[in-house]
């Protein structure tokens, strides 16, 4: 159909163009090859570094995440918006990610974080960013970096349709055409309160 648009997925790139296709077929391969079914699949096309149209499909709950840029996020059809909650111990939920390889270390970070809020990681940070813009997370924490945009691309655009914030650990936006520097994917409320953590916390 877009013969000029190039695709950057998780396992192969084609092409090079303004127009990327960036795609992450499995996210949570790990959970899914052990039956655990938190894995999605996730799409977005970006256009000169920004999300533009995204899709998750959450296949385990028969939910597809929808968005195009200024329109809104969808699930199902539904229109869906983070929550307003603050870290407030066990009423909250915020998700990490920590993995092998990673560029940055998590453990002081978790370990501070989880005296305010409950803590989880349930092995696809695409399914973590979506409970974010459906309400359930206040936030999901990715010290994702080389060629890890194909996990964030198709959750930034859902998220921030549906009022969130997504930056990078820095606190600054990144291209979702390249590799990111880590992912802060938050409500408004607690936002600045995470990235203060992570400065003081995570080593980059």
């Amino acid at each position: 159909e877009f013969p000029t648009h190039s695709v950057d997925g998780e396992e192969e790139k084609m092409g090079k163009s303004n127009y990327v296709w960036v795609c992450d077929p499995v996210d949570g391969t790990a959970m899914f090859a052990r039956g655990i079914r938190t894995a999605t699949f996730s799409l977005a096309l970006v256009l000169d570094g920004t999300p533009i149209v995204a899709v998750v499909n959450d296949v385990f709950s028969d939910k597809l995440y929808t968005a195009v840029y200024g329109e809104g996020a969808y699930c199902n059809g539904e229109r869906i918006y983070v929550n307003d909650l603050p870290m407030i111990d066990k009423r909250s939920v915020g998700h990490y990610d920590m993995f092998p390889g990673s560029s940055f270390d998590l453990y002081p970070l978790v370990s501070e974080i989880g005296k305010s809020t409950y803590l989880v990681s349930i092995g696809s940070v695409v399914r973590a960013c979506m409970s974010v813009a459906n309400g359930g997370f206040i936030f999901a924490i990715f010290p994702g970096t080389l060629h890890k945009n194909c996990d964030i691309a198709a959750a930034y655009l859902i998220v921030t349709e549906a009022g969130g914030i997504v930056t990078d650990f820095n606190g600054n936006h990144q291209r979702y055409d390249q590799s990111i520097n880590g992912a802060i994917v938050s409500n408004r409320v607690v936002y600045k309160e995470v990235l203060d953590l992570i400065k003081e916390k995570v080593d980059k």
